[in-house]
């Protein structure tokens, strides 16, 4: 059986006192619970990685993660941070692909597929964000749009470097919209990339990744989604900045 993840996303938010007491709040809350059974990762802007890594270390009741990364491993890239970076402040995971960075930076399939190798030489586990459009769910082609997705941005991996690896499934017409696809529909996309991974590297790596939803996600419908077969937790945005909320949803994912 497949461990949920709960992972939130904190995006550009937060000034670092705010980000200080929302750790602060978060530690006390998942303290409280004894019987914690998801894995938690907390993925919040660069300045703020040290400060929860500090913690991680103190407390480990989640991991860290980071929101994005180069795709070199050094050189003269101002403004850009690489994976050995990270790695070098215990960072374990990042995101990869989400679609804000497909649409306000054109990232390319090409170039995340490098991310991910860079990922992937650093022992880290990208958090990879595959999702179709609203008017490609529309013109039903979304599976289509899922597929090329992935593999253009996963396949070239092999078996064991694909098995470090998180997809996460995040309808764009879902994120911070406060829409969100109905249990029903997320089980579909979840299960057509569970088969994607099966035809590419079989069983035992298909049964074994582990596919989380994002896209609105919230304490109110975390169960629903989460119930799913093939959804093995979430990729929380908004909801992680609100310590109560997000703690709800990671008991929510340990109870299934």
């Amino acid at each position: 059986m497949r461990n949920k993840i709960v992972a939130g996303n904190w995006k550009m938010n937060l000034s670092f006192n705010e980000a200080q007491e929302l750790v602060d709040e978060l530690l006390d809350r998942l303290e409280e619970q004894e019987d914690l059974k998801c894995e938690v990762i907390l993925c919040p802007p660069f300045p703020y990685l040290e400060l929860l890594t500090d913690f991680e270390f103190d407390v480990q009741l989640y991991n860290v993660g980071a929101q994005n990364c180069a795709a070199y491993e050094k050189g003269a890239y101002t403004g850009e941070v690489s994976p050995s970076m990270l790695k070098s402040l215990d960072v374990d995971y990042c995101i990869v692909g989400h679609s804000e960075r497909r649409k306000y930076f054109n990232e390319t399939d090409a170039m995340l597929a490098e991310k991910v190798n860079r990922l992937v030489e650093n022992e880290m586990s990208p958090i990879f964000c595959v999702g179709e459009l609203l008017e490609e769910r529309e013109s039903n082609r979304h599976l289509e749009v899922v597929r090329q997705q992935v593999e253009q941005g996963l396949f070239h991996l092999n078996a064991e470097a694909f098995g470090k690896v998180l997809i996460a499934y995040e309808p764009v017409w879902a994120i911070g919209t406060g829409k969100t696809a109905t249990p029903d529909q997320a089980q579909e996309m979840h299960a057509f990339i569970r088969d994607l991974v099966r035809k590419k590297y079989g069983d035992k790596v298909a049964d074994k990744i582990r596919i989380l939803y994002g896209g609105s996600c919230n304490a109110g419908n975390a169960t629903a989604v989460f119930s799913q077969p093939d959804v093995d937790g979430g990729l929380i945005g908004g909801a992680s900045l609100k310590a109560e909320d997000f703690v709800s949803i990671c008991i929510q994912a340990s109870q299934l």
